[in-house]
């Protein structure tokens, strides 16, 4: 039997067998950060990251994180009982609010000692603001600002890196962002060779059916979303009309560009949702229930008027590629459905099923794209 200490001493080896040193991390906001590498006690101020993580550690992903938000639990509990039915401890790791939403306890955070805590970038005006940023240092704790959403071609691959840098996994953020890019690879490098390529209209609607009236047409402009339908050889009709990450398309555009294609972006929102008409799609998710809430949501004006609604080339895709750089994945599904022939070899399941094997700690399930026509995906 071993004594407490022995004990005390066992749980220490993994840290005295890892030199910490101490370095400068330039953050997504441009911050230059001295931390400590790798870190002892992590918080990660947005468990959505924890897609990043777990394919940079694998089975050590929750080694050294001491709390996280409450986000994978309400945004996206299919992942969340992935990552609890594997790690039943982390049911109990402590959760975090929202840091722009005024939630997150600062106080409960300082009292769990980490030496870091990561943020995604849009919460970083109001962390500066608050005094979020001033009194964890105070407490000796560094924040740290990633981001995978806002700007993803500036930002995701540094992001990857700086997470491989705190979880002491650079090799593993090479062997990943040479994967994502080889995949991504598959598509612009097979559209690159084609002569006069001809790209569909694209219409992608953020998260409809999740609250408040329903109305559209929230969407992408050249970001995120809207980048990857570009990507993989759509024309995004919001282009040239929507600057942001994000916003609202005026319903009579829609009509008037009368796309071919229209893409839903979906999740398991009932934690959060008032109105209950969103598009379940994610790991595991019943795509015959999630078909019938996407037909349901083409009923709505104005979409019985337009083209591609009329020939059912209406689809969904799991949002939560939106905070994650697994959009290889949607990618490659786009460019199936734009160009079925040009990608007829193409398997984004496979794809997405290949890199759980290779880097995540969850099994894969099926569940994150459907269409209206079934022989589509």
């Amino acid at each position: 039997m071993f004594s407490a200490v022995s004990r005390a001493l066992v749980a220490l080896l993994p840290f005295l067998a890892s030199p910490v040193l101490a370095a400068e991390i330039t953050d997504a906001a441009g911050r230059v950060v001295d931390v400590e590498l790798p870190a002892r006690r992590v918080i990660v101020g947005e468990a959505r990251q924890v897609h990043v993580i777990a394919a940079l550690k694998g089975e050590h992903t929750f080694d050294t994180i001491v709390g996280w938000r409450d986000d994978l639990v309400k945004k996206d509990p299919d992942s969340y009982d992935a990552y609890v039915e594997h790690f039943p401890a982390i049911a109990d790791l402590p959760r975090f609010g929202y840091v722009p939403q005024g939630d997150f306890d600062l106080e409960s955070a300082i009292a769990l000692q980490p030496d870091v805590i990561t943020l995604n970038l849009e919460a970083a005006k109001i962390a500066k603001e608050a005094g979020f940023e001033d009194k964890a240092a105070a407490a000796g704790i560094k924040v740290v600002y990633l981001d995978f959403r806002l700007d993803p071609d500036k930002n995701t691959e540094k992001s990857i890196d700086i997470l491989g840098k705190l979880f002491g996994a650079t090799d593993r953020a090479e062997a990943f962002k040479a994967y994502r890019r080889a995949e991504i690879a598959r598509v612009t490098d097979r559209l690159a060779g084609v002569k006069d390529l001809k790209r569909p209209k694209v219409f992608i609607e953020r998260a409809p059916g999740i609250s408040g009236e329903n109305n559209c047409c929230r969407t992408f402009g050249p970001y995120n979303f809207g980048k990857m339908v570009d990507q993989a050889g759509g024309d995004n009709i919001a282009n040239g009309i929507i600057t942001t990450t994000f916003g609202d398309l005026n319903p009579e555009q829609l009509v008037v560009s009368d796309p071919d294609h229209v893409i839903v972006t979906g999740s398991n929102w009932a934690a959060e949702s008032d109105i209950n008409q969103f598009v379940s799609v994610g790991r595991g998710a019943d795509l015959a229930a999630a078909r019938v809430k996407l037909s349901s949501l083409m009923t709505r004006t104005p979409f019985p008027e337009v083209k591609a609604v009329k020939n059912g080339a209406v689809h969904a895709v799991w949002h939560q590629f939106y905070g994650a750089p697994y959009e290889f994945v949607p990618i490659q599904q786009f460019a199936k459905w734009f160009h079925p022939e040009l990608f007829a070899d193409l398997d984004p399941e496979q794809t997405f099923r290949d890199f759980h094997e290779k880097f995540l700690p969850v099994t894969y399930k099926t569940g994150y794209f459907v269409s209206l026509d079934k022989g589509v995906n």
